[in-house]
């Protein structure tokens, strides 16, 4: 558990993981276990862990400690109810995830709970798992689907979720010359394996393909033979679902259409082992890595080859092919991109570290190691991580997302660590007084730099310091005139001197207005190096105009704006207004149907919520709560002045795993 001995250690706790504060007095005022406290365990649990602190106040991060005089009842009440299987089904909690602080000679008690294993989830109140499961979404506890629910139950009892036998498939389901395209991968990686001698069904069997279940005696193909080798038509019988796509594109900009594609287009057989195969070929064409030697002999295939194809067979093999995403391979000059449905069964900072592993589909990693293709258990993403870090690329990015379906995405940008435009705009800025800083200070420093703006949960992601470390860290940089804070807790972010995020005061001030500040080209996956160039004042007038459809368009942002409908054309107008009309004619809409309402009205713009209240026919502060705060919180949107999150002008628009 992590230490919580003064205001700085809450700091840290309130900036790197999901933190609750309740008072807990009670009646009386003495303390009291609250009742709501039960849901927050729930979708904690449920979710990534957290800690909830009682006896504290908070309010725009402004800790009050107010106490709990009486810590025996209601430490007394928290082990007797989590013990309660009418009340909670699983105990999370030992003696150990309980400390008693003493701060401002008051006492106060810090609950760590820790994220539930697979096998324990769903973690639920009341005996009712399909109406008291929650998780968490923006620091609030939600109600889980029935959907959500029925995954975790199905996740609880699968080890493998590729080793199901599929009653009514049969061989003749296999694509033959996928398989004997395997065999060949086989015996190039394996030329002395007995199993290359056998028949082709022979092989299929002993790879995994065919499995006999000895206690039922059902046998026939598994899941992972129809994903790997199947035809089309059997793999959409098996899983509706699912889908692969590649898409590459020639330049950075989000909108830009691709210029090579591959999905099943009845060309090919559209399986996971063919999609591998022209995938990987795809993504190393021309790669530019570094030059390197071994024995004298210039090695063909560098640490960063091995790192895409890790990357490549991660994302096939973890994915949950009963959700409703699909496989997304993006590659684009600035970045490799890999999205696949589900979220990992390793938190990912776990993952980071290696060690540790619970792959979602066993048998098809079976199937890739013995080509050659992917890595030991615990040692894939440790290898992904080094090979970027052997080209001193900038280092990768692996999160989930959980709306509007729950996936997995890792980014590989292919920008230098520390780029000579970087080096340069830090020695223009700070001159002599950067390379004073110690080590990680220096670090935190570049990535701001380098990726525009930086926050304690990414410089967490780049270091093996402790998180309070990080914490102490930026507001001595913040001291020093290095950086500039905006935002609070979780939402706070830091960036330099001169290239803060823009604020709406400054995108909507007069056109003609000069403008100090720096473009801020904000991508979905990763920031150009467009961040560190000036804009010229002398043009700032001709970068503030309203494109053809009434759309106000500003250089300070990466996106036109729609912040007043009366601009719009008539036809943008009008096509807005029929997207909209269920809102405005139905009062209550599922929660779904109007996420992605929201999905379609906020590609390609930014939106004020101004605007949503008109067209949607819903109070602003209903939209922000319950839709957009979450949608922004799992990634599904994006703000268009993250520094201002509360600005009446705020605007949004949708972040698209790039395509």
């Amino acid at each position: 558990m992590l230490s919580v001995s003064d205001l700085v250690d809450l700091q840290t706790l309130s900036e790197s993981v999901e933190l609750e504060f309740k008072l807990a007095q009670g009646a009386e005022g003495k303390g009291k276990l609250p009742e709501d406290f039960w849901r927050t365990y729930s979708a904690m649990a449920n979710t990534r862990g957290g800690y909830v602190v009682l006896g504290v106040r908070e309010k725009k991060g402004i800790f009050i400690i107010e106490g709990i005089s009486d810590i025996a009842i209601v430490t007394k009440q928290l082990f007797d109810t989590v013990n309660n299987k009418k009340k909670v089904n699983v105990n999370l909690l030992t003696e150990h995830s309980v400390q008693i602080i003493n701060l401002d000679n008051k006492s106060i008690i810090v609950i760590e709970i820790p994220a539930a294993r697979r096998e324990q989830k769903p973690v639920y109140l009341n005996n009712q798992p399909m109406t008291e499961t929650y998780i968490r979404r923006h620091e609030g506890d939600c109600h889980c689907s029935e959907e959500q629910i029925k995954r975790m139950l199905a996740e609880q009892v699968e080890d493998s979720r590729d080793d199901r036998i599929l009653v009514g498939f049969n061989f003749s389901d296999i694509d033959q010359d996928s398989l004997r395209a395997y065999r060949n991968l086989f015996a190039i990686a394996k030329p002395q394996h007995p199993w290359l001698e056998l028949e082709l069904i022979d092989l299929f069997w002993n790879i995994g393909g065919w499995r006999k279940n000895r206690q039922s005696g059902e046998e026939g193909v598994t899941l992972a033979g129809i994903l790997m080798f199947g035809s089309w038509s059997a793999i959409q019988e098996a899983v509706p679902n699912y889908f692969v796509d590649y898409r590459e594109r020639d330049d950075v900009q989000p909108d830009s259409r691709w210029i090579d594609r591959i999905y099943p287009d009845g060309s090919w057989s559209g399986n996971i082992f063919d999609f591998f195969r022209r995938t990987y070929r795809k993504l190393i064409t021309d790669l530019k890595v570094p030059f390197e030697l071994q024995d004298g002999i210039r090695l063909d295939e560098t640490k960063v080859h091995e790192a895409i194809r890790e990357a490549l067979v991660n994302t096939l093999v973890h994915a949950d092919y009963t959700g409703r995403s699909s496989i997304l391979v993006v590659r684009r000059p600035d970045l490799f991109g890999f999205r696949n449905p589900g979220l990992m069964r390793i938190p990912p900072d776990i993952a980071v570290k290696g060690g540790e592993s619970d792959c979602r589909n066993r048998r098809m990693h079976q199937m890739f190691l013995m080509i050659g293709a992917g890595e030991r258990a615990g040692s894939g993403v440790p290898k992904i991580m080094s090979g970027w870090k052997w080209a001193n690329l900038r280092t990768p990015k692996l999160y989930e997302k959980t709306e509007p379906s729950e996936q997995t995405l890792l980014e590989l940008s292919m920008i230098s660590l520390v780029s000579q435009e970087v080096t340069e705009r830090l020695n223009v800025l700070f001159g002599q007084r950067f390379y004073q800083l110690d080590e990680l200070e220096r670090m935190i420093v570049i990535t701001t730099a380098t990726e525009g703006w930086v926050n304690h949960e990414r410089v967490c992601q780049l270091t093996t310091r402790h998180s309070r470390d990080v914490t102490l860290a930026f507001p001595k940089l913040v001291d020093k005139g290095f950086l500039i804070a905006s935002g609070e807790k979780r939402d706070k972010s830091y960036s330099l001197p001169g290239m803060a995020l823009p604020s709406p005061e400054e995108v909507f001030a007069n056109a003609l207005s000069s403008s100090s500040g720096l473009t801020h080209s904000v991508q979905d996956l990763t920031h150009s190096a467009n961040n560190l160039t000036h804009s010229d004042p002398v043009l700032a007038d001709s970068h503030h105009r309203r494109d053809e459809h009434g759309r106000f368009i500003s250089h300070l942002l990466d996106k036109p704006f729609i912040d007043d409908l009366d601009e719009l054309s008539i036809e943008f107008r009008e096509m807005l207004e029929a997207l909209t009309a269920p809102a405005r004619k139905q009062r209550r809409l599922d929660t779904e149907v109007m996420e992605q309402l929201l999905v379609r009205l906020c590609d390609g713009h930014y939106l004020s919520v101004a605007v949503m209240e008109i067209l949607l026919g819903r109070k602003a502060q209903s939209i922000r709560q319950n839709y957009l705060k979450p949608m922004v919180d799992s990634k599904q949107l994006k703000l268009a002045f993250p520094n201002k999150p509360n600005s009446p002008r705020q605007g949004y628009t949708l972040i698209s795993f790039p395509d």
